[in-house]
């Protein structure tokens, strides 16, 4: 019987399975629905799908580089025991190595890992763990120099934070005291230049309201402004922020003293931006009590 897309589309559907499980699925039942959804219970895969509804916000960033290229990889689970798991961190470690072959996280989804696709392995694991699981981001950065950076390193090359820092220059000692100061102070951009430029107005108008508020005239208010702007973009860029090593340079400052320019960088903290449903006790009781 040959298998229609619909057909797969109506098992990932019932089964949150992915396509190629769906797709292997009914080409060994022969296209029999309930065959397929039966041949993915057994395999672990339905009951896989089962947890994907769940919150997964703990996990792991794992980095890698190879010559002058580096790759930040964040995996996610729902517990933080999970990113202790020496069978989970074995799963990063080969997901961050397929990483530095591709170019984005959709490309290293699909990516060969093992004569599978990382997707597939993700699912595998779901399985054999009893977590939901995901591989949520991915970055790639290109310098000279890439330096890496784990910080709460759970185990060689991953933990809660992870950096990438790509200099021209200077080394490899310098880069990782910049990863350092990256990890504990978070900027936003590299320069001011690397800001989204709505972002710069929007502060600029905050200001400006708030100095408004003093009653000052506008000559006096533009130069206030000008300096409360300063101010903003030593905060929140990394070149015109205080070195954590050294605070009486800028980060900026300190790269020329060494002979280097920073390229870029790439900062991954496990979870950010996930909203994470806090239930009480009573709540969860109730609702594993109705299945």
């Amino acid at each position: 019987m040959a298998i229609t897309a619909s057909m797969v589309k109506e098992l990932r559907d019932t089964t949150g399975a992915g396509m190629m499980d769906a797709k292997k699925a009914l080409t060994e039942t022969d296209g029999d629905m309930e065959a397929a959804l039966d041949w993915l219970r057994t395999k672990g895969l339905a009951k896989a799908a089962k947890k994907s509804g769940r919150t997964a916000a703990e996990g792991l960033v794992a980095v890698k580089v190879s010559g002058g290229h580096g790759v930040a990889v964040e995996v996610n689970s729902e517990t933080d025991f999970v990113g202790k798991n020496a069978e989970f961190q074995e799963m990063v470690a080969g997901i961050a190595e397929v990483a530095l072959t591709v170019s984005d996280v959709e490309a290293l989804k699909e990516a060969d890992m093992g004569g599978t696709s990382v997707a597939t392995v993700v699912t595998d694991k779901i399985a054999t763990i009893g977590e939901n699981m995901s591989v949520r981001r991915m970055s790639a950065i290109d310098g000279e120099t890439v330096v890496s950076y784990v910080h709460n390193a759970a185990a060689p090359g991953m933990g809660k934070i992870g950096v990438l820092v790509a200099l021209n220059g200077g080394d490899e000692a310098f880069g990782k005291q910049v990863a350092m100061h990256i990890a504990a102070v978070n900027p936003a951009a590299l320069s001011e230049d690397d800001l989204d430029p709505a972002v710069v107005e929007k502060e600029k108008q905050v200001q400006m309201d708030i100095a408004r508020e003093s009653g000052k005239p506008e000559a006096v208010i533009e130069k206030m402004i000008i300096g409360r702007m300063k101010k903003y973009m030593s905060e929140v860029t990394l070149l015109n922020q205080s070195f954590v090593v050294n605070p009486d340079l800028t980060v900026g400052e300190a790269a020329k003293d060494a002979g280097a320019t920073i390229g870029g960088f790439v900062r991954l903290e496990v979870g950010e931006g996930i909203e994470v449903v806090k239930e009480d006790f009573a709540a969860e009781v109730a609702k594993a009590a109705k299945g």
